[in-house]
């Protein structure tokens, strides 16, 4: 039973290691965010420049209607009104198609743009696609750009349940009205 652990752990460690390798660097704080032109749930294209002027949350996740995929959505969705109020926007970014975006979003009455990544062109550019067992997945983590187009905070590290509200209170804090 020992050996059979044993072996499990370090299998769970060889994969652990293979998603890590697959890594591109992300942006660097400050740098100008890497572009993209996806289509969203409704197939409808977006583009970075479409959000030129105000604040974006662009948070990659790994799959639709998974538990903290789904937490995390839910989330921002519960929260939407607070981003509105600063003007800020919230895009999500999965490497699944438009037909699980729509119905993922639908399901959740998710009032944001999810964009699909199919091919995970604008995950790699972003540092986040990762091999996991012989399929290519983004990993949980966001980007706030600024309304210039720079990244302004880059989060590695995210919680599905704390995270919206990181995101928001960054950005009042980075917009100087963390008092308001």
């Amino acid at each position: 039973m020992f050996r059979k652990a044993l072996a499990g752990i370090v299998t769970l460690a060889a994969g652990l290691f293979a998603v890590v390798a697959s890594a591109g660097e992300p942006p660097a704080v400050g740098s100008a965010a890497p572009d993209f032109r996806l289509q969203d749930q409704n197939g409808e294209w977006h583009e970075l420049a479409d959000y030129q002027g105000q604040w974006l949350a662009v948070y990659f996740y790994p799959k639709d209607d998974t538990p903290g995929c789904t937490t995390e959505a839910c989330n921002f969705r519960d929260n939407i009104y607070q981003f509105q109020a600063i003007d800020a926007a919230v895009v999500g970014i999965s490497v699944d198609d438009v037909d699980s975006h729509k119905a993922f979003a639908t399901k959740y009455k998710l009032p944001f743009t999810l964009l699909a990544d199919q091919g995970g062109e604008v995950s790699g550019r972003y540092g986040v696609l990762r091999d996991f067992k012989l399929m290519k997945l983004a990993s949980r983590q966001t980007f706030l750009v600024d309304p210039q187009g720079n990244v302004a905070k880059h989060y590695d590290d995210v919680d599905p349940d704390t995270h919206t509200q990181d995101v928001l209170a960054d950005i009042q804090s980075l917009r100087g009205d963390a008092g308001s």
